[in-house]
């Protein structure tokens, strides 16, 4: 099934996914071209659980998401980083529960890029601030930050190690790459990232968006071929002569939805300026070019 009507007609909105003995899932009715079905809400453990990523500020899903975990205690509500589709509904669900919001450090840049649901929450107030290796837990349940900067700079993913499992958010998604954006997106953080994903043992990742993804290091592997194939794009673009980021994705992306060209667009800057930085090229206004 692969038409976008299908996919949400089909997909299990309000519904309570059962993923693995310690992973649930409820999914946000907030389809997209940039959020596939929508937002994946992780729900970890039993009894005591993590609700990880709530979601938009929608009123259906967090009354959806407060049913799934009724009769039961939400310790903590972990944030993998701030982009509207991610963290708005974390105060809803804290005021339901009580829950304490643990995660990435705040993020507001005034610069949305093109896509509307990845403008950064405003309201995001976290009660503690995770580094890379800090820990909370639960009755039979780990969740350990990892820093993987690259989609933001403030993003985080959680490893679960009781299930070998990690909670990719948006660094690793489960349908299609992930945007960068400068000017916080970066790409050379990004592929830092991925590669840090191949020194892991993880057996699945749970992305935000996505199925789950049951062979990860040959995923991170192509994610890091496919970003390395676009750089030399690129570059081979460049050598019939200086060009604009429009001129190249028309290009470059000319089997992709229109819609998301603008999306593209800021992948290719974040490549050229890391390509810049690497010596590799140089930038007249709009026109980019190979450094003779």
């Amino acid at each position: 099934m692969s038409d976008p009507a299908e996919l949400v007609a089909a997909a299990p909105y309000g519904r309570v996914e059962i993923l693995a003995p310690l992973v649930r899932r409820v999914l946000a009715r907030n389809p997209s071209p940039f959020t596939y079905t929508g937002t994946g809400t992780y729900i970890v453990g039993t009894g005591t659980v993590a609700i990880i990523d709530p979601g938009p500020d929608d009123a259906d899903h967090i009354a959806a998401l407060l049913d799934a975990v009724a009769g039961e205690t939400v310790s903590h509500i972990v944030i993998t980083h701030t982009h509207r589709d991610h963290s708005p509904a974390a105060p809803a669900v804290k005021a339901a529960t009580g829950a304490i919001v643990v995660g990435c450090a705040r993020l507001v840049l005034d610069d949305a890029g093109p896509r509307a649901d990845a403008g950064f929450d405003r309201t995001y107030d976290p009660d503690t601030v995770l580094a890379d290796g800090d820990s909370v837990s639960g009755p039979g349940w780990t969740l350990t930050a990892l820093h993987t900067p690259g989609h933001t700079s403030n993003h985080l993913c959680f490893a679960l190690p009781e299930a070998r499992a990690l909670f990719s958010g948006d660094h690793v998604m489960g349908w299609s790459t992930t945007v960068v954006s400068p000017p916080d997106g970066d790409m050379a953080a990004y592929m830092a990232s991925l590669r840090l994903l191949l020194d892991r043992d993880d057996a699945v990742y749970y992305p935000t968006h996505g199925a789950p993804v049951t062979e990860p290091q040959r995923l991170v592997r192509g994610l890091i071929t496919h970003r390395k194939q676009r750089e030399n794009q690129i570059v081979k673009s460049l050598g019939d002569g200086p060009k604009s980021v429009p001129d190249m994705v028309a290009t470059m992306y000319a089997s992709v939805d229109p819609r998301l060209h603008p999306a593209a667009g800021l992948s290719v800057t974040a490549h050229l300026i890391d390509l810049r930085a690497r010596g590799i090229v140089a930038n007249d206004g709009d026109a980019w070019a190979l450094v003779a």
